[in-house]
């Protein structure tokens, strides 16, 4: 059972969200919030899998209790909740260690495998729209870190594919491999960088000039 946490400071957007969820088998709201300082108290009190996290809320924002969340040891998997679909806010939170974000008015059934997805851990919500978002708020690069240089030619050619946000399937079919294939050279990938998914991997491409 996947257990999730909604926070939003709008209570009818909780509302459908939490009849959404609780219509399907293997999900359950455990616990709400109202605002960034709440969700910090309910997710301690809840353990969740999955934190919906809005980004724009009073007395503390989104941004700022996603920080704090991912500080702790052993931390859910948050996704932001935003109106834009170019939202600084959401890139920052990104940044941070978020496990990706979603529009409000996204489709109910985009919603639930977007919850399904991160929870499973293996792959970002929406690779494209997150290259997107950074491509538009990214400006200066850092240094490429010396743990770059461990990749094999191949996994390099993998991550540039998975940086611009390609799927496994299609990385599979472009670079004639199978599916199980590329998810072994990510995942090899991933642990190298000490990256902890897709989501931070297209990130690290921006931070370093390598998308």
């Amino acid at each position: 059972m996947i257990r999730v946490v909604l926070v939003d400071d709008q209570a009818l957007f909780r509302a459908g969200i939490r009849m959404l969820i609780a219509s399907q088998p293997d999900m359950d709201v455990v616990g709400e919030a109202g605002n960034g300082q709440e969700a910090l108290d309910v997710v301690a009190r809840t353990a969740p899998d999955v934190v919906l996290m809005d980004i724009r809320m009073p007395v503390m924002d989104g941004l700022t209790a996603t920080a704090q969340l991912l500080k702790k040891a052993d931390p859910p998997r948050v996704v932001m909740l935003t109106t834009f679909d170019l939202d600084e806010s959401a890139a920052r939170a990104i940044q941070q260690g978020a496990s990706g974000f979603l529009l409000k008015d996204a489709e109910p059934e985009f919603l639930l495998a977007a919850v399904r997805t991160v929870y499973a851990g293996s792959s970002v919500i929406a690779a494209s729209a997150t290259r997107e978002l950074f491509a538009h708020f990214t400006q200066a690069t850092t240094p490429v870190p010396p743990e770059y240089g461990d990749l094999t030619d191949r996994e390099r050619e993998i991550f540039a594919l998975a940086a611009r946000g390609l799927s496994n399937s299609e990385i599979a079919a472009r670079e004639y491999l199978s599916e199980a294939t590329v998810k072994t050279h990510i995942s090899r990938i991933l642990a190298k960088l000490s990256l902890r998914d897709r989501v931070q991997l297209v990130v690290f491409a921006f931070e370093h000039g390598l998308a």
